[in-house]
């Protein structure tokens, strides 16, 4: 063999021991820190910054000391978990989905209420506030908001590697706030970016575009075998078998424009069909509490309350989390569900949208 060759194969050599070591080294800091809590509980003292809905809500759940948590869609992100705290004497963790479909609130709550988890080995789940979007109820029982890195959420770990190699993970979650110095507050994680200037009428209606109407009104029970479907597989499940847990269950004060659309797109009575529906197969339960927050009319006509049709201001949440705690906007039983209904439509037909819509933004 010529010195050449041999040279050769030795760089080649040593070339691969320093990429493993290196390798090793990131893989070693990631587990250290893990930005994700895929392996361990937070570090005291370290700055973590939380800000992936996808990656990090597994983590937390399994991982993280809390004792209730709040599951939904965007409409659930701007509550503060130091309100629950203040006023209800809970330890809650936020684990929100923005544009949570039930199969997304089905996936993370198969976490949060799976015994072998070290979070539920120190405390049991005392409350789950979680905010429904009727519309949602008639996605396909097994689909997704968006796609998940699924390496997150199995118990595989041979595909951690796309975990401990991972750019991303290494510049934006490890050194970033090593360089920062200042983590993310858990109380306020994956608040909306919006600032109070965005809450007024000017900015949600140059946002806001109608739907195109439709003449043919829907058939009224079009969406109930979906919607029961979604409750049945994706939510019911964690009733039952939880029932030391309070379910606390809430539909969402969209704006006077989400009722727009549903007129415009002429399925009022479908809608409302949908909510009774819901409704009735959620009170069967002693652990759930509903709460119908749309029919606030103070709040749900005034569009300076949003940032668009249905987005509305951080403070509606921290009322919310009052009427939690004291029971206000709380029904319990499906005659007082329908009288919420009834003046959710009285609200709606005697809204005056031409004059809304007459007005220049």
């Amino acid at each position: 063999m010529s010195l050449k060759s041999k040279g050769g194969k030795n760089f080649i050599r040593r070339f691969i021991c320093v990429v493993l070591l290196i390798l090793i080294m990131v893989s070693a800091l990631v587990i250290y820190i893990d930005p994700f809590f895929h392996y361990h509980a937070p570090l005291p003292g370290f700055p973590y910054i939380v800000d992936n809905q996808l990656s990090q809500n597994p983590g937390m759940a399994e991982r993280m000391d809390y004792d209730s948590c709040i599951i939904g869609s965007s409409m659930t992100v701007n509550f503060h978990t130091d309100d629950f705290n203040e006023l209800m004497g809970l330890n809650t963790l936020k684990l929100s989905y923005s544009g949570a479909y039930p199969r997304d609130d089905y996936n993370i709550l198969s976490i949060v209420f799976d015994e072998k988890t070290p979070a539920r080995k120190n405390n049991k789940v005392k409350a789950v506030f979680l905010g429904l979007d009727i519309p949602t109820l008639t996605a396909e029982v097994d689909e997704i908001k968006y796609e998940l890195p699924m390496y997150l959420y199995d118990k595989n770990p041979i595909n951690d590697v796309k975990y401990l190699w991972n750019k991303d993970v290494l510049l934006e979650y490890i050194l970033k706030p090593i360089i920062q110095k200042k983590g993310t507050n858990l109380s306020e994680v994956y608040a909306s970016w919006w600032t109070e200037d965005y809450y007024n009428i000017q900015y949600v209606m140059h946002g806001y575009e109608a739907p195109e109407p439709v003449s043919e009104e829907m058939d009224p029970e079009l969406l109930l075998p979906k919607t029961k479907e979604n409750i049945d597989v994706n939510i019911l499940p964690f009733i039952r078998d939880n029932p030391d847990t309070d379910f606390y269950i809430f539909f969402p004060p969209y704006s006077i424009l989400y009722w727009n659309n549903v007129l415009t797109e002429n399925h009022m009575e479908a809608t409302m069909n949908q909510y009774k529906f819901a409704a009735n197969e959620l009170l069967q339960y002693d652990n759930v509490h509903l709460f119908y927050f749309q029919n606030m009319e103070e709040v749900v006509t005034d569009l300076n309350n949003y940032a668009d049709y249905t987005h509305y201001n951080p403070r509606i949440n921290r009322y919310m989390t009052e009427c939690f705690a004291d029971g206000t906007h709380e029904v319990k039983n499906i005659e007082e569900f329908e009288n919420e209904l009834n003046e959710m439509r009285r609200i709606v037909e005697e809204f005056d949208f031409e004059a809304l819509f007459s007005e220049e933004y």
